[in-house]
């Protein structure tokens, strides 16, 4: 076989396992509110809207800790996907990434990098060698602090990248309310087109979830044609009972997305704890029709952990949840493996990691 041949022929099989993974050629990133953005077991789901607080779908909530933790540990361990397969669900991870810097020497240098990452996240020899030219490919979004936003908004313009800013106090989220809702707007009235916010923690343990709600909602409100992604701290929680009841609460007050924590808890995304997120959003979309996103972030560092949490939604939620628009990591650390992992596929030999920066 000749060598223009054989690239004809590698190229057909990429083509395939890009389509078998589900990687289109024209990543979505937010769907229009009044069409069906997903579907589960064949029914139509709608975006999300408030809905009236319902005390007794959250009472009703429990949670066999065990249980959780034995189907967890059987994610990594009952699919695999190798070789061409492999690439194209790695492919999908980086489509599914908001490429992030939440750190206190940020500056705008800084993120006017991460920003030309987000556009070309592998490198330009591996997108030749992979036949994606047409996929256009680039990260979920870009996740900065406020004072970063107008930076972000202008270094991505025409890129369709949109910007997401964490704010209500990010981390802790303890500052007064009416100055956490003040947050928010500025950073919409900067460009950004998503808002991750935190709750107020103590609202779950002692169980008020008429503040919790009250809280979420007027943080939404304030959100505007934003998207907004609760972030729940979920390592602060303790249990996942609670995990379960403040992502119900979330979801009715009108969250887009729930998040697992903000990457700054001892304790952020597992496995467990995403497995009570997906299920209490495949119940809620059961019985609402409406489809809630999902974003693990922290701790996520390595391209076989996004193989996991891709097979996770899956399995759980279906085809419809590997979307940009209903799936997010939030996890810039595993890029760099990835972009190896990816590097091995197209030549059978590692990289160093020094030869695939971020910023």
């Amino acid at each position: 076989m000749s060598l223009k041949h054989h690239r004809r022929d590698v190229s057909q099989r990429q083509d395939r396992a890009l389509d078998r993974a589900g990687v289109s050629h024209e990543l979505t990133q937010h769907a229009p509110a009044s069409a069906a953005i997903a579907t589960l077991n064949g029914r139509a789901l709608t975006a999300p809207q408030r809905i009236p607080l319902n005390l007794d779908w959250v009472d009703e909530i429990q949670c066999n800790t065990s249980a959780v933790d034995r189907r967890a540990a059987t994610i990594s361990t009952r699919r695999t996907v190798k070789k061409e397969w492999q690439a194209a669900w790695l492919l999908r991870a980086i489509a599914c990434m908001d490429l992030t810097t939440l750190a206190s020497d940020d500056t705008d240098d800084r993120v006017r990098r991460l920003c030309a990452k987000a556009r070309n996240p592998i490198r330009q020899d591996l997108v030749e060698k992979l036949g994606i030219e047409e996929l256009n490919l680039h990260t979920g979004a870009v996740c900065v602090y406020h004072a970063f936003v107008e930076t972000a908004v202008k270094a991505l313009e025409g890129s369709g990248i949109p910007v997401a800013a964490v704010s209500t106090g990010f981390p802790a989220g303890l500052s007064p309310l009416p100055e956490r809702i003040a947050e928010v707007r500025r950073s919409v009235e900067a460009g950004a087109h998503e808002i991750d916010i935190v709750i107020t923690r103590a609202h779950v343990f002692g169980g008020d979830w008429n503040a919790l709600y009250d809280e979420v909602a007027a943080f939404k409100d304030a959100c505007g044609a934003a998207h907004m992604k609760a972030i729940l701290g979920t390592g602060d929680l303790t249990t996942l009972r609670n995990v379960a009841r403040a992502s119900v609460v979330a979801m009715m007050a009108g969250a887009d997305f729930i998040k697992t924590s903000t990457g700054k808890e001892t304790v952020n995304a597992t496995l467990p704890v995403g497995l009570v997120m997906v299920r209490a959003i495949r119940t809620y979309a059961e019985r609402t029709g409406m489809a809630v996103g999902f974003k693990p972030a922290g701790g996520i560092r390595t391209a076989k952990q996004s193989l996991d949490w891709l097979s996770m939604m899956k399995e759980e939620l279906g085809r419809s949840w590997l979307e940009p628009h209903m799936f997010r990591f939030g996890a810039s650390g595993m890029l760099a493996d990835i972009e190896r992992q990816l590097e091995h596929f197209v030549t059978g030999r590692y990289s160093a990691s020094f030869r695939h920066p971020i910023a």
